[in-house]
């Protein structure tokens, strides 16, 4: 029987093998347009803008500035090392809307997603197509591109290509896509050869500007890496690649893998150091504080800190309700929350109990021998909660938003069950417990929002079903007390699904959005 599965596989490489080739020859070959070529919108029916603009109600909030990471709190793909999804800059208010759109490649895709800010203000984005990946360089609100960095195509790609099953890639957050701006202005990442890059961009000798790779570390030696690819078609060994870079407060890297491996990578001395989660999934991105590294997989939050030698080490772990599925609208079975960090004593994630999703705050400090567990709030509606977005967070409050339903840009073909929700908790004083302060009904999907103190405004990426069975996606502002401001349309499609991108707002207060298909700037005209 295993003889004819291999022959089956061979059959199915040989016929993918092709297409995926042709792929990598359209990604060099492809014209690369420096000015930004329109995202193309089905027929509009809804309204180009809902609701009043805004006046500006501007928020005191403090952030501990990260000693290692760019400063600001825009350096990540969720703001900072808390994962706060809190923006400093001042976002649209929604007087006299402006709008951008940059298309991707001719047919392959070209999302650009997670967005920081070098040089001159201007945008580093990592962009995805059915072809590769790449870093690209781009100027503030006209998005005209300025410089392409190349990265090694992911083994998940391929392998959505044999299998014909988009969520091998959908799901798969290895190749660069969580990476974070060091506090010299560099991108650090991994990319998916297993090599952590730090990258930086200039203007050469005729003006032009470029990437450039400032240092590497090798770190295959030290993770496995034998995937389904073209020169690889019946890999018998481990595949686990890197999803996620962060520094600590002392400077080291710290990496994991989607299996639970969790290491650290010492810059000065390339010493490498790793543990392993046994048995468990690591599928976000990270946290650091002063007081330690905070990791959650799909069985476990976990505490931790380098030892002398730089060695994981665990200080507390917290299990929590990991369900018995994966829920439509979840990458994987457990929690799909980022973990965020709040002030100096707290960090929330939510869990995935099969009925309904409940979120959790615990006490993060490394000493504490009493019950973590300060509240367990429940989320949504009993039999159709999930949550596959980190929260927006600051001081005692939490405001979150429900993913189930949604699988993808590429896969989702009902739209009746995704039911939407944003909720915000708020932890009382005493810390005896948590209130749910209000819901709103708006559909978010899967948009990683993000607040701005500069206005006070809550910005999430919604859709409205249209008559002609499209959706009209929105730019979408609510303010503190859940009501909707106002609404701004992007445009209808399935060329304007946020399919699990961020929302970044701009020091110069234009908020970015990545579609399947591209990219939007949106801003004040006025």
């Amino acid at each position: 029987m295993r003889r004819y599965q291999k022959v089956l596989i061979t059959l199915v490489v040989l016929l993918a093998l092709p297409i995926f080739v042709l792929s990598i020859v359209v990604m060099g070959a492809r014209s690369h347009s420096r000015l930004p070529v329109p995202i193309a919108s089905k027929p509009v029916t809804s309204p180009a803008f809902v609701g009043t603009p805004a006046t500006a109600n501007p928020i005191n909030i403090s952030f501990a500035e990260h000693p290692y990471l760019a400063p600001g709190n825009i350096s990540t793909i969720h703001s900072g090392g808390y994962n706060s999804d809190v923006h400093l800059p001042s976002g649209p208010l929604g007087n006299d809307p402006q709008l951008v759109t940059r298309k991707g490649s001719t047919f392959l895709g070209g999302m650009c997603s997670i967005t920081v800010f070098g040089k001159q203000d201007l945008l580093i984005t990592y962009c995805g197509t059915l072809a590769g990946v790449e870093f690209q360089l781009l100027k503030p609100r006209t998005l005209e591109l300025l410089a392409r960095y190349e990265l090694p195509p992911r083994p998940s790609t391929f392998a959505s290509l044999v299998t014909l099953n988009a969520d091998h890639m959908m799901s798969d957050t290895s190749g660069g896509s969580y990476f974070y701006l060091d506090r010299e202005g560099f991108v650090v990442f991994a990319d998916s050869a297993q090599v952590v890059q730090r990258l930086g961009h200039r203007q050469n000798e005729s003006g032009e500007w470029e990437f450039y790779l400032e240092e590497s570390w090798d770190l295959i030696d030290y993770v496995p890496l034998d995937c389904l690819a073209p020169t690889n078609w019946f890999p018998n060994g481990e595949c686990d690649p890197i999803t996620s870079v962060t520094p600590d407060y002392d400077g080291l890297i710290w990496w994991v893998t989607r299996k639970g491996r969790i290491g650290t990578l010492n810059t000065e001395t390339n010493a490498v150091k790793v543990i392993l989660l046994e048995g468990e999934d690591i599928q976000n991105s990270f946290a650091a504080a002063a007081n330690g590294v905070f990791i959650v997989s799909d069985h476990a939050m976990y505490g931790l800190k380098a030892s002398a030698d730089g060695t994981p080490t665990i200080l507390w772990r917290e299990s929590y309700d990991r369900g018995t599925v994966r829920k439509p609208g979840l990458a994987t079975q457990g929690s799909g929350t980022t973990p965020t960090l709040i002030g100096d004593d707290y960090v929330t994630i939510a869990d995935n109990a099969d009925d309904q999703v409940s979120l959790l705050v615990l006490r993060r400090a490394p000493e504490f021998a009493g019950e973590r567990l300060i509240c367990k709030v429940p989320l949504f509606n009993k039999g159709r909660s999930a949550t596959e977005i980190s929260m927006i967070a600051f001081d005692r409050t939490i405001i979150i938003q429900n993913t189930y339903g949604y699988w993808n840009a590429f896969q989702q073909k009902e739209w009746d069950t995704v039911v939407g929700g944003i909720h915000r908790i708020d932890i009382r004083e005493d810390e005896s417990g948590c209130d749910l302060k209000w819901k709103s009904p708006e559909k978010t999907t899967s948009g990683v929002a993000k607040l701005s103190t500069g206005n006070g405004l809550a910005y999430y990426y919604t859709y409205t079903p249209q008559p002609n069975g499209e959706n009209a996606w929105y730019l979408t502002a609510l303010d503190l007390d859940g009501k909707t401001i106002f609404q701004i349309l992007t445009g209808a499609g399935r060329n304007f699904d946020a399919n699990w991108g961020p929302l970044t707002i701009g020091p110069d207060g234009t908020i970015y959005a990545p579609t399947i298909n591209g990219f939007i700037a949106i801003w004040d005209g006025a």
